[in-house]
């Protein structure tokens, strides 16, 4: 086959997609990744080809214009934007009004408009000279739905999260049936419905959900879809990396590992925590006998007053490399985080809420005992001595290790990517309709 993999240019959830595409060229396969030129070189440190798309402009800078917009339009028209537009996870009915999903589809809209629109176009053109049987595009990447609606190619959507936005969709189509016809606006159908008629196609729901889904979340945590399924199990990669040489052995304390994504280097917006959060983290955990180490970029470290002595602090460190030494781990709730956690069998500490599924995966963590979850709502839920206090529960109850083992034997039995490719061939033949 001819398989295709398409992403924004975000490197997180490129690298959730490298161990399957690395089987599925390891079978036999040729595989291509296409993403915005910033990501290229990412792309090509892999091992993987690269097709770089798009244009040149960052994305996060087309994101905060688009995002910017969005926000003062909603300040007009529907007050301060909530907790919807960033945690797609609700699933209270009465929260779940006509009004509130109008404005959080407008939201999603702009954001998946300023991620693909720029990438389309080259996106189709690629793909109408290299044929692929089968793509299979990022949840936020819908230039390659578009692209295989285009071309005729199979195609399925890898989120990396719980999936809660199929969910939140089918809440979404099923309120807007109750509106008044001259007020079922749909904005994500809408532009995709845009796109598929500019390469003489129809739009169908598909688009959005994908042809069938590949899920790397645990089975136990799985969100319920009709969407047809192929669960394949999470394998750390974190890019080019370097053991270091402090990781290479068992530490004399508890180690602690404190990491809080690609956001603290590059969305000064989306940043789980403030210096000063940072700052009252430290405090609080000074006279803590652990080893702390702190992944934290160079210009942020230089705003830091005060380094425990028990702190070290380094700009990166590769997840798989260091977590399995862990005691604990305390992370912003992302997917690399959680699950390299949950792959060495290691509790965690999910602080924030800036990711979309996280008022569901941070209760189900606690559910399974595998670690805790601060919501951070307020300023007061995320202070050093909340942290500390949770830190200490999991460093000290056996029972938060116990839960975090079941976890990964959980994992451990998923199939791992190879095995996985059998079906990917077969459901690629089955939905192609080139």
């Amino acid at each position: 086959m001819r398989v295709l993999f398409v992403t924004f240019p975000w490197r997180t959830h490129f690298q959730a997609c490298v161990p399957l595409a690395w089987a599925l060229q390891t079978s036999g396969h040729e595989v291509r990744v296409a993403s915005g030129p910033e990501l290229t070189e990412v792309i090509t440190r892999s091992g993987l080809t690269a097709v770089p798309v798009g244009s040149d402009e960052p994305v996060l800078a087309k994101l905060e214009r688009s995002q910017t917009d969005m926000f003062r339009r909603i300040a007009e028209e529907h007050g301060a934007p909530d907790d919807l537009l960033s945690d797609v996870s609700e699933n209270r009915e009465e929260e779940l009004t006509w009004e509130r999903l109008r404005w959080l589809y407008r939201y999603l809209t702009g954001t998946f408009e300023a991620m693909n629109d720029s990438m389309v176009e080259e996106l189709v053109e690629y793909c109408r000279w290299w044929l692929p049987d089968l793509i299979v595009w990022d949840s936020l990447s819908h230039a390659g739905s578009i692209a295989a609606t285009a071309v005729g190619a199979a195609h399925a959507r890898m989120p990396i999260e719980l999936d809660v936005e199929l969910r939140m969709r089918r809440h979404f189509l099923r309120v807007r049936a109750e509106q008044a016809p001259e007020d079922r606006e749909d904005p994500l159908g809408g532009w995709l419905e845009g796109w598929a008629r500019r390469y003489g196609k129809s739009y169908a729901e598909e688009m959005v959900t994908g042809q069938f889904t590949i899920e790397q979340m645990l089975g136990s945590m799985r969100v319920p879809s009709d969407v047809p399924h192929v669960p394949v199990r999470y394998l750390p990669y974190n890019g080019p990396s370097v053991v270091p040489g402090w990781a290479r052995h068992e530490p004399s304390k508890p180690r602690v590992l404190a990491t809080f994504g690609v956001s603290q280097e590059k969305d000064a917006a989306g940043q789980a925590l403030s210096v000063d959060q940072l700052q009252g983290m430290l405090d609080s955990v000074a006279d803590l006998d652990i080893e702390l180490v702190l992944t934290l970029p160079a210009h942020l470290q230089k705003e830091l007053e005060r380094v425990p002595e028990h702190t070290r602090m380094v700009e990166f460190v590769a997840l798989h490399s260091v977590v399995r030494s862990c005691s604990a781990v305390i992370h912003h709730g992302g997917v690399p985080a959680f699950l390299v956690s949950i792959a060495h069998g290691v509790p965690q500490l999910m602080v924030s809420r800036v990711v979309p599924d996280v008022g569901e995966r941070g209760p189900r963590l606690e559910k399974a005992g595998a670690g805790v979850w601060i919501p951070a709502d307020t300023p007061e839920e995320t202070s050093g001595a909340r942290i500390r206090e949770h830190l200490v529960r999991l460093l000290d109850d056996p029972a938060f290790r116990a839960g975090a083992g079941r976890l990964r034997e959980e994992l451990l039995a998923q199939p791992a990517p190879r095995d996985v490719v059998r079906e990917l061939e077969l459901l690629a033949d089955r939905y192609r309709s080139r």
